[in-house]
């Protein structure tokens, strides 16, 4: 489903939020100064990455990662509406330990008042990664680690597993189906 042309996906800088535990959603929390910092790492891990597009969530902690690294790139900046993390309703903002909540939801037989159903969003979240891919490439996206859900689904990876903040993954289509590089 998803073309085979190589891009990169970045997760959004730490944020206050990452720090202290608490759930975030759809939230507008920005990068803490450790988030500025991975951010700033990823820019120069990336300074010499062949980019055509920058894509970005409408979220603060992603625009303002993606920012961070198009100083270096150079490149048009597109936000995209479907590339925000999931709505988690009356959870955001609490802290929440996952066990408690996460499988029920991820499962569909269960989810906070007010969540976007997992389904539901990883549908909206392809929209958003296949949306950026239409765009000139190679494509760097930059997200949330919910919306790398949906492309570990599209090319059958470890789906729901956590990804770093602000590392880049670099996936390349081969004759075995998609290599993804982490770092530079």
């Amino acid at each position: 489903m998803i073309p085979a042309h190589p891009f990169v996906f970045l997760r959004h800088g730490e944020n206050v939020y990452n720090r202290i535990g608490r759930i975030q959603g759809n939230r507008d929390v920005a990068l803490s100064d450790t988030g500025r910092a991975q951010a700033e790492a990823a820019r120069q891990a990336l300074a010499g990455a062949e980019v055509g597009t920058v894509c970005a969530s409408p979220l603060l902690r992603a625009r303002e990662t993606a920012d961070i690294v198009n100083q270096t790139l150079k490149r048009p900046l597109v936000v995209i509406d479907e590339l925000a993390e999931c709505g988690l309703g009356e959870l955001e903002g609490q802290h929440v330990p996952y066990r408690e909540w996460f499988p029920r939801w991820r499962a569909g037989t269960g989810w906070p008042e007010g969540a976007e159903a997992y389904e539901n969003f990883v549908a909206r979240a392809l929209r958003g990664v296949m949306t950026a891919l239409g765009h000139p490439g190679p494509v760097l996206i930059g997200a949330h680690g919910g919306i790398y859900w949906s492309v570990q689904r599209a090319l059958s990876l470890e789906e729901g597993a956590v990804i770093g903040n602000a590392v880049p993954l670099h996936h390349e289509p081969d004759a075995d189906g998609w290599r993804v590089v982490q770092g530079t």
